[in-house]
């Protein structure tokens, strides 16, 4: 017992110093984003480059391979079993990739964003094709390092909702599009007239105001975290008393950063509420569906509520007067949900948001399993943008080129955006019947009650369930598509008149 005490004493230590270079990773990734000057972006893929190098020798240092082989004969239980076994899968992830391949991934993410970036300001896809076919060729050599069990997908899906395998997803989505076929069409078909109340001018600074204090009812700690601008919005968080968020401002599309702030407030909420483990694993988030799960929740079964702008319309209102002058809530609501064709994801309706993930899903999967080539994407996009959503971009700017995560190597990403979807839909529904005013407590701006449900039965978990675990132990039940489609039937239908 005393040896294997002071092995995990041992550790802990090497494993806290990891998170020391992860820490530092990802400060140098937000000040890319929002801070760099342009020139910067040759000596900062260098020290990225380093510091992944460094990361990869430590992690699969012989010292910590030794310790984590002798704690998994000892029998560890509870927070500590966690922290080995959550290092344990990220040590043998790292050691069958060689290190060379890590530094030239890191270094091409970089280097790779910058020519997207770019590529999006000057509409010239042809720049950035060469760099987004080295990116999936890079992560074919990863996949093929790690190994795999069915499709190569499942190597990098791996990485951001661990033990989950997309041959389970695939289904899971194709049952989504099935429900959400009919309820499109419905609304397509209703001849709702679309209000242009929240394309009005909105005064940036006044929006910055708004915003701000949207995020600090909600319960976002200013002094635990940030808020700035970058082009396209996320959220880190390298402790829960260290979280940066981002967002973008348009006057002529207030509800961009409105309910952006909202969305990644959600995701700051949950940072924040994570156990301090001190850079242990345990401290870590479940998997990006169940992040995703927090800011959709926020952002939409609150945010574009009802009772939310029984509350908020007034404050809003406030700042705007002109241009809420006579604007009632039942006007707002409907302008806030909004269903139409929009070309881009980050500013799609409930209703549509699933077919973009879809399509980006479908193409990612067709381009690591080599049945699509980056020189054919920008057609394939436009073509599924047409069939799915029922309109074609007239630029790649405003298509292929629109979002950041293929150019920085986020491959395996975006299903977790709809599964986020699901289990936000799930979740909601538990804590509606955990706390039976919910509605109430919304339409009187107090958000406590819910933050504290969320604390409770999904911050402070840690990593310590898998999100599948987590979704039974919370709710009772599997992820089902049943409860996201009826609460999006169920506020839909009655907007747009149908059945």
């Amino acid at each position: 017992m005393g040896n294997s005490a002071a092995q995990y004493e041992r550790f802990v230590v090497l494993v806290k110093e990891l998170a020391d270079v992860s820490h530092a990773q990802d400060l140098l990734g937000w000040d890319q984003e929002v801070n760099m000057p342009a020139k910067g972006v040759n000596p900062r893929a260098r020290a990225l480059g380093t510091l992944a190098g460094i990361r990869h020798d430590r992690l699969t240092a012989p010292e910590l391979v030794d310790l984590v082989t002798a704690l998994s004969e000892a029998g560890l239980q509870g927070d500590q079993a966690v922290n080995l076994r959550e290092l344990k899968r990220s040590q043998q992830r790292a050691q069958r990739i060689p290190k060379a391949l890590i530094v030239e991934m890191t270094q091409t993410e970089s280097l790779s964003h910058e020519a997207w970036v770019e590529a999006r300001k000057t509409d010239n896809f042809a720049t950035f094709q060469p760099w987004l076919e080295k990116v999936f060729e890079l992560k074919r050599q990863i996949a093929e390092s790690v190994g795999y069990t069915g499709s190569i997908y499942n190597a990098l899906f791996d990485e951001y909702e661990p033990y989950a395998q997309v041959e389970e997803v695939e289904p899971v989505l194709a049952d989504l599009r099935q429900r959400l076929v009919p309820l499109v069409a419905g609304i397509r078909d209703s001849g709702h007239v679309a209000d242009d109340l929240l394309s009005r001018t909105f005064d940036v600074t006044a929006q910055q105001t708004f915003g701000r204090q949207v995020m600090t009812d909600l319960g976002f700690d200013l002094q635990a975290g940030r808020l700035d601008v970058a082009v396209h919005p996320f959220c880190s968080g390298t402790s829960p008393s260290d979280v940066r968020l981002t967002t973008r401002y348009s006057p002529a599309q207030m509800q961009t950063s409105l309910f952006g702030i909202i969305h990644e407030t959600g995701h700051g909420l949950y940072e924040q509420g994570l156990p301090d483990a001190e850079g242990m694993p345990v401290g870590g988030a479940i998997s990006l569906g169940i992040h995703e799960s927090q800011s959709r929740m926020w952002e939409n079964l609150v945010g574009r509520s009802r009772e939310y702008w029984q509350h908020y319309l007034p404050v809003l209102g406030e700042h705007f007067p002109e241009q809420l002058a006579g604007v009632d809530v039942d006007r707002f609501y409907a302008a806030a949900n909004q269903v139409a064709a929009s070309l881009i994801r980050v500013e799609a309706d409930e209703v549509t948001y699933n077919l973009h993930i879809l399509l980006r899903f479908e193409l990612e999967k067709a381009l690591i399993e080599g049945e699509l080539s980056v020189q054919d994407l920008p057609g394939e996009w436009n073509d599924r943008m047409e069939k799915y959503v029922g309109i074609r971009p007239d630029s790649d700017a405003d298509g292929v080129l629109q979002d950041i995560h293929w150019s920085v190597g986020l491959i395996g990403y975006f299903a977790t955006y709809s599964l986020g979807n699901l289990y936000a839909a799930q979740f909601y529904r538990q804590a509606s019947a955990d706390l039976t005013d919910l509605p109430q407590q919304i339409a009187s701006g107090e958000f406590s009650g819910l933050l504290g449900w969320l604390r409770s039965n999904i911050h402070a978990v840690g990593k310590r369930r898998t999100a599948a675990e987590l979704v039974q132990d919370v709710t009772g039940e599997p992820l089902k598509v049943e409860y996201l489609m009826d609460y999006l039937e169920g506020k839909f239908k009655p907007l747009y008149g149908l059945d």
